[in-house]
């Protein structure tokens, strides 16, 4: 898998779990500790997309 797909996967999670976070807390029946549980993985996945963006080679200009 290039660096680019697995980056583009890893966006692809973190904006499932945006999702989900927006629609637990929206819901009157979720519970503190799921939402903090999906938050910290968001954290976690920005981390990472931070890390294999910093691993890309940066575009050279012509």
């Amino acid at each position: 898998m290039s660096l680019q797909t697995h980056l583009a996967e890893l966006e692809r999670k973190h904006r499932q779990l945006e999702e989900a976070i927006a629609q637990a807390v929206s819901s009157p029946s979720s519970d503190d500790l799921s939402v903090a549980e999906l938050k910290r993985k968001k954290l976690l996945l920005k981390d990472e997309i931070e890390r294999v963006r910093q691993t890309m080679p940066s575009p050279t200009l012509h």
